[in-house]
């Protein structure tokens, strides 16, 4: 049975901590027990500035999700749409659950009126970005960050 694109719902509580903790090591990062809470509780409410997300779920497992976000461009009348997290389980790699993700939010930017979706990862998430330049354009921006005080 091919894998459901669906949004994410009250009772994927755990299986959505288990693969965003996976999402989270891979980025060699972790957040506080409040973060956790915080964020599951924002992508379920309806405040349109908050993420949405969506999850990859095959015979009762989900086996991916992402985050993103809807926000205004100076650039644009029209809002674009940020995709913040993307994560697939390790064992479910390699049947298309990224591209599906990451298309099922082209089709909520569509849907939303949002003419871009843009993203960030890292240079050494080479397995990614070999998906990445198949279904994207790569920009020539260079993130900066504010020093840690």
């Amino acid at each position: 049975m091919p894998a459901l694109i669906r949004p994410l719902e009250p009772g994927d509580h755990d299986q959505w901590r288990r693969l965003w903790t996976g999402y989270l090591a891979f980025y060699q990062t972790s957040v506080p027990e409040e973060v956790y809470a915080t964020t599951f509780t924002r992508l379920l409410g309806s405040d349109p500035r908050d993420f949405s997300a969506l999850v990859a779920e095959q015979d009762g497992q989900l086996l991916g999700l992402t985050h993103y976000l809807f926000h205004r461009h100076c650039w644009k009348i029209e809002e674009v749409c940020y995709l913040q997290d993307l994560y697939v389980a390790p064992e479910a790699r390699g049947i298309g659950l990224g591209r599906a993700l990451i298309e099922a939010v082209y089709a909520a930017a569509d849907a939303a009126g949002a003419p871009a979706v843009y993203w960030l990862t890292q240079d050494f998430n080479h397995e990614a970005r070999q998906l990445y330049d198949r279904v994207a354009r790569v920009s020539p921006f260079i993130r900066y960050n504010r020093p840690l005080p």
